[in-house]
């Protein structure tokens, strides 16, 4: 009895109908993310051509198509998935659809990252998600925040000498800086984070895999920070990688969220007041190396300090070949 049972099991694992069901379930999913995310890039793309009022309508129909998808599935992991690409329309159309309350733009970021927190409380609970499960139970290490200083300095260098951004604190008094430490990380960083990594990131890797749904996730992370409306927003998108990379390997939203927190502290409070574009990464890395190399001479820690010390030299270079051109 018990190799007839077996028999018929091999059977059906080879029956070619359970096959070509296994085969339609993969590409619906794949179809479930591909859809969603042409239609994020097309609008994110569209701020390129100065179409703001298409990007946002793209987005509010894209929100609506998923809103309905959630209701016609059934499957808990499509439904997940499509709850994710819901937070990314949100977020993008919070951020170009909220009204201006004052006249320093740092404060409209509370408003604009503030109201993500019911749908994600929403859709962590709808997935039974603990905290281990989105990173937060996880402790910092002593080495991780030399680790989040040296990404910090690199990600915030490289994006000044590309874009160039304005300052959003009029000065770098203590008073300011804690205003745009408190925004950027407990708000910005922490929300971003939350979508991209802990929940869209981690759903792309269940279904598309691991490294796959790195970069897909980091590639959506770049379009949708193309507030400056030009081609070189993108190369931004480095950060993305360097960020879920973190994320893939630790598992740790603290660290994410402060990373990203620094870079735009850094970025937007620091960085603009105090140095030119140039002379910001040259100083950047020279320090950049410096922790690298004494990271390196942590026991353990060589190959970690060995890979930053890398990324810094290699920036400098890139600054070498623009400054020539």
């Amino acid at each position: 009895m018990e190799s007839e049972t077996e028999a018929e099991d091999v059977v059906t694992e080879n029956n070619p109908f359970n096959k070509i069901r296994r085969m339609d379930q993969f590409k619906i999913d794949l179809l479930a993310i591909a859809i969603p995310s042409l239609m994020i890039i097309i609008a994110e793309m569209s701020l390129f051509a100065g179409r703001t009022k298409f990007a946002i309508g793209t987005h509010l129909i894209l929100l609506i198509i998923l809103t309905l998808s959630t209701m016609i599935f059934n499957d808990k992991n499509k439904q997940h998935i499509l709850h994710a690409f819901i937070l990314l329309s949100l977020l993008k159309i919070l951020n170009l659809s909220m009204p201006v309350f004052f006249e320093m733009t740092l404060y409209s970021y509370a408003f604009i990252y503030a109201p993500l927190a019911i749908p994600i409380y929403v859709l962590v609970k709808d997935q039974n998600l603990s905290l281990s499960d989105i990173g937060i139970a996880r402790n910092i290490k002593y080495y991780d925040l030399p680790l989040a200083l040296i990404a910090s300095i690199v990600i915030a260098a490289g994006e000044f000498l590309v874009i160039e951004p304005s300052y959003l604190i009029p000065d770098i008094s203590i008073l300011n800086l804690l205003k745009l430490s408190i925004i950027m990380i407990f708000f910005v960083a922490l929300f971003e984070e939350l979508v991209f990594r802990s929940i869209l990131q981690t759903k792309l890797e269940e279904i598309i895999g691991k490294y796959q749904g790195l970069l897909l996730a980091s590639i959506l992370f770049a379009v949708m920070h193309s507030g400056y409306g030009t081609p070189y927003d993108t190369f931004t998108g480095s950060a993305g990688i360097i960020l879920g990379a973190m994320y893939l390997i630790r598992r740790n939203l603290l660290l994410v969220t402060l990373t990203h927190g620094f870079v735009n502290i850094i970025l937007f409070g620091v960085l603009p007041h105090i140095a030119t574009p140039e002379l910001a990464m040259e100083l950047a890395m020279e320090l950049a190396m410096e922790l690298a190399m004494e990271l390196a001479m942590e026991n353990g820690k060589l190959i970690v300090g060995f890979i930053f010390l890398v990324l810094s030299i290699v920036a400098i270079r890139f600054i070498e070949l623009r400054k020539n051109r």
